[in-house]
Order: C-alpha cells, then sequence, then structure tokens
C-alpha cells in the first residue's frame, strides 16, 4: 500500500525528546508568571456571595435600563427586554430560594427586586427617567 492511500498517519508524541519538553515547560511557566503578573496589577475581588450575585444582576438590569456607573463613561443604549429579563431572572431566584436565604440576602434580592421594578415601571409607562415617590 502506497503512502496517499493510507489516508492519514497517527504518530504518537508521547515519547518525545527531552529538549522539546522542557520548552513546553518553559512556555508554562512564562504562562505562569504571566497570570500572576495580571493578578497583581488588579484589585483582589471580593468573595462571591449570593448578595454579590443579585447585586451584579441588579447593575446590569440597571444598565440596560440607561443608567450609567461612571458619569465619565458614554451611556450604554437602552434595552428594556434584556432588562425585563434579568427582572425575571431575579423573580424566579427569589421564588426558588424562598425560606432558603439569609434575612440579610432576602433583603438585599427583595430590595433589589423592588428597585428594578419602579425603574422599569417608570421607563416603559414613559413617565421619564426620574422615579417619583
Amino acid at each position: 500500500m502506497s503512502e496517499e492511500e493510507r489516508g492519514f498517519v497517527i504518530r504518537d508524541k508521547r515519547g518525545r525528546s527531552e529538549p522539546e519538553a522542557s520548552s513546553s515547560q518553559s512556555s508554562k511557566a512564562s504562562t505562569t508568571e504571566a497570570v500572576s503578573s495580571m493578578e497583581s496589577s488588579h484589585p483582589p475581588s471580593p468573595p462571591l456571595s449570593f448578595s454579590s450575585f443579585v447585586f451584579s444582576l441588579g447593575t446590569s438590569s440597571l444598565m440596560l435600563m440607561g443608567e450609567t456607573l461612571d458619569p465619565q463613561q458614554p451611556a450604554t443604549p437602552m434595552n428594556l427586554p434584556q432588562a425585563k429579563e434579568i427582572i425575571d431572572i431575579l423573580s424566579m431566584l427569589e421564588e426558588k430560594t424562598k425560606s432558603n436565604l439569609s434575612s440579610d440576602e432576602a433583603s438585599v434580592l427583595g430590595d433589589m427586586l423592588y428597585t428594578l421594578r419602579m425603574k422599569y415601571v417608570t421607563l416603559t409607562s414613559g413617565k421619564g427617567n426620574t422615579l417619583s415617590p
């Protein structure tokens, strides 16, 4: 059978010579150094908790409703259907985690949902971007 008729050849590369393995190790070392230098340039993030997860989703929804976190940043375009989807996700979380949250977690979730719902209703009712009591 000729070389062309076989189609493909399988070569086992597990038995590589030592110089290739050392270059692989050096590239792993340089990758590790790059990751550690990136981590040291950024401040450590706070530990992940249910409350921080709710806050993250809520902030995303507010941004989709036109809120800006930094006045120097350009405003993001409004996307009310996507903001509503996040509100629905938080509502589902509230229902599914009922009586399984600490009082602080339940308070954070309830307060976030109230704020988001009021903002959404204000925007969809045509009353503008301000919340009125």
